[in-house]
């Protein structure tokens, strides 16, 4: 029990609250410092999106929609272009997921 009496008598080094304060205030600083970075790309995305509205606002003005901008769906082969196709070598028929 003595070593139990000796560290409640002995003071506390006058630097352990330094610490801790050195921790916090870092801590502090980088989470001011994520903000800053969040504020930064939020104003970059208002911005982007102010642009794109522009766009978008633009090609309807211009007479130019979204409805042709799809990706065109592939048509099946006719049996003579299949055909051609293999022959010419473009299509492996063992390999090729266009025969299903």
């Amino acid at each position: 029990m003595d070593t139990n009496e000796k560290k409640e008598s002995e003071p506390a080094p006058k630097n352990a609250d330094e610490g801790d304060q050195s921790q916090t205030t870092e801590l502090i600083e980088r989470a001011n410092a994520t903000a800053q970075r969040l504020e930064e790309a939020n104003r970059k995305q208002e911005e982007l999106i102010k642009r794109q509205e522009q766009l978008t606002a633009r090609s309807i003005l211009g007479g130019r929609s979204e409805a042709g901008l799809g990706i065109e769906e592939k048509k099946p082969l006719t049996p003579q272009e299949l055909a051609k196709k293999v022959l010419d070598g473009e299509i492996n028929p063992l390999t090729e997921n266009e025969l299903k």
